[in-house]
């Protein structure tokens, strides 16, 4: 068994997703963005697609570690913990659907950080009542189930945008005034439903944590993430073909493709980091991964303010949010539309980076 020193690589990973999160959340431009950097429109799986599947994983691989010190089953100072950290980031979660308007006639419910909340505080339950076989017996279960449930309650095409059970079961429990609309129509990606299979997710990045630390040195534990992580993207991949890959719904074969590549990229950079000792280029996804989700949280404030409180005139008379104006005038001419738009992104991963460096050094470690 490996002893209990800290794998610099999980920080990389979680500070990566960060600042990837960050960045595809944030182009200039909506109509100028190159491929890779957008969600799949349905069926099917991008990079980006794979950005929130892999934080949820690195989020169950830091709760092995967490959970240790507090011994086995579910202890009242664990669950006191969990339900404490569930309900400040989902309530944090609600408070940016809401600023700066705070419209509650209209509020979304559900969002990127309710999803993290609620697949942390289910896995983590899961995680301290079982042990690791029956965990794979659990995830079985919610992996089956819930593509029965999506088989079985759905209409017609029981995958497709408009007759899934899980667009269906949001919109008769919170009505289409709170649910997403960014699809055309009302649908959550981040709903109740597909919120049941994220919680494999985590489960998946928990069980690779206790993988990593049984193994008796981190080649070994590289070796078994590579071996699980290849069959469980092969399954993944091939149970598409029935049950068809989609973020939105988080199908079960989006949940082990995604997480089987979240246990190949994480097996990958053990192997640079903490093998190899190839550490200089981790340094500014340390620092994001020290304050995860302060620094989401930030940028999402940072981006409503700019959009929805600064206001500007154009020269044709027109009014410019700030967001419109730091494209047009300060990216576009330096770069034109689609690299405009990606340098725009870059440029405040850049500075978000600063902010993050600057608490790194003052160690000011804010916990959510």
């Amino acid at each position: 068994m490996m002893t209990a020193k800290r794998l610099m690589s999980l920080d990389v990973l979680r500070g990566l997703t960060i600042a990837l999160m960050i960045m595809v959340n944030n182009p200039g431009s909506w109509s100028y963005v190159y491929s890779p950097l957008r969600h799949s429109k349905w069926h099917g799986c991008t990079p980006t697609d794979l950005i929130f599947p892999f934080f949820l994983f690195i989020v169950g691989v830091s709760m092995w570690y967490s959970f240790k010190k507090y011994g086995e089953g579910v202890t009242r100072k664990a669950l006191l913990k969990v339900l404490k950290r569930f309900l400040v980031i989902f309530l944090l979660g609600l408070f940016l659907n809401a600023f700066p308007k705070f419209n509650f006639e209209n509020l979304r419910f559900f969002g990127v950080l309710q999803r993290i909340s609620i697949a942390y505080a289910v896995g983590a339950l899961f995680c301290m009542r079982f042990n690791y076989k029956q965990l794979l017996i659990v995830c079985t279960l919610i992996l089956i189930g819930y593509w029965g449930i999506l088989s079985f309650w759905g209409s017609g095409d029981v995958y497709s945008l408009t007759s899934n059970a899980a667009g269906k079961l949001d919109l008769l429990l919170f009505s289409e005034n709170h649910i997403y609309k960014g699809f055309g129509i009302p649908f959550d990606p981040e709903g109740l439903l597909s919120a049941i299979p994220s919680v494999v997710t985590v489960i998946l990045g928990y069980l690779s944590g206790r993988l990593i630390n049984v193994s008796e040195n981190v080649i070994e534990a590289v070796k078994k993430l590579i071996g699980y992580g290849m069959l469980i993207t092969v399954f993944g991949w091939f149970w598409g073909y029935v049950f068809p890959i989609n973020k939105p719904l988080w199908t079960s074969s989006y949940v082990l493709y995604a997480g089987g590549l979240a246990m190949l990229f994480l097996a990958l950079l053990l192997w640079v980091i903490d093998v190899k000792g190839i550490k200089k280029w981790t340094k500014p996804f340390i620092h994001f991964g020290t304050n995860p989700l302060f620094i989401f949280v930030f940028s999402g404030i940072y981006v409503r303010v700019i959009i929805y409180l600064v206001k500007s005139t154009n020269s044709e008379g027109e009014t410019e949010t700030g967001y419109e104006y730091l494209y047009n005038h300060l990216f576009v001419p330096i770069a034109g539309n689609m690299n405009g738009s990606l340098l725009f992104a870059i440029s405040h991963i850049i500075v978000f980076w600063l902010l993050t460096y600057i608490l790194y050094m003052n160690k000011i470690f804010i916990k959510i």
